[in-house]
């Protein structure tokens, strides 16, 4: 892929931004490493390797779901301003 002033006029609209001279320039050889290192790995015989997400064995490690003590309502609503049936009462704000 060639990294012309075209394509670095295109991306700068796309992004709302108003590149200098120098900047246009500096973006040019970014993007061309960047797509020279893709181009590198594309090159890799990926044939029997195994597709990841990771680069390491990756599994969710919950904690023990156990069951413990609360509070009672009536200690969590003792220093509420304003109770109704058991809940905490606020003000509407949804017509």
């Amino acid at each position: 892929m060639i990294i012309d002033n075209e394509l670095i006029t295109y991306l700068e609209e796309l992004s709302r931004l108003k590149l200098d001279e120098e900047e246009k320039e500096k973006a040019k050889e970014s993007l061309s490493k960047i797509i020279g290192y893709i181009d590198v790995l594309s090159k890799l015989d990926t044939e029997n390797e195994k597709e990841m997400s990771h680069t390491f064995e990756f599994s969710n490690v919950f904690r023990e779901d156990v069951l413990k003590t609360s509070y009672k309502s009536e200690e969590i609503l003792k220093n509420a301003p304003d109770k109704k049936d058991g809940c905490f009462k606020v003000p509407k704000t949804v017509e």
